[in-house]
């Protein structure tokens, strides 16, 4: 390419497709970010998982791109993608930032979302079924996990990051 008095040359690298380590990184790092962005303070029902599972699917899909089978283009069902992906999941990975940010609140010292997080409100509710709360959604994550004694366990920052990945 010219420009100016310099003659600039398309290199190798710039020739070459983006490579699948490199799309995952981009995923990783842009894509996953801006989805969830915020998803520390969400309480997710399984009806609003479904879309984000869907859009996942459709990145790794586009990450890891079709195969050429018995003279066919193929699309990799949900379950290859599963497995290609080894079990990365934007929910899973919701739910850990959901339950470092506990861990946040429980270490925090007086401020404001701590006193949020711990006060108990006061009054009578709706009539109807009760919404998801977000301090029960996070303990239920931690049983799945089959995490006990939490409180306990969040004073030691390097053993809770442990617990979260």
């Amino acid at each position: 390419m010219l420009c100016g008095a310099e003659v600039w040359t398309v290199t190798e690298r710039e020739q070459q497709p983006v490579l699948i380590f490199e799309r995952k990184i981009l995923y990783k790092t842009l894509i996953r970010p801006v989805v969830s962005c915020g998803a520390e303070a969400w309480t997710v029902t399984e009806r609003e998982q479904q879309p984000v599972l869907i859009f996942e699917r459709k990145i790794f899909g586009r990450i890891y791109g079709p195969k050429y089978e018995n003279e066919e283009w193929k699309s990799g069902t949900n379950r290859e993608l599963e497995e290609m992906s080894k079990g990365e999941n934007m929910v899973k990975w919701m739910k850990g930032q959901r339950i470092s940010w506990l861990g946040h609140l429980e270490r925090m010292e007086d401020r404001m979302p701590k006193k949020i997080f711990t006060q108990e409100l006061e009054g009578t509710r709706r009539r109807g079924r009760p919404r998801k709360r977000w301090k029960e959604e996070v303990e239920r994550d931690l049983q799945v996990l089959v995490v006990r004694r939490w409180r306990e366990l969040v004073e030691d920052r390097k053993n809770w990051k442990d617990i979260v990945r």
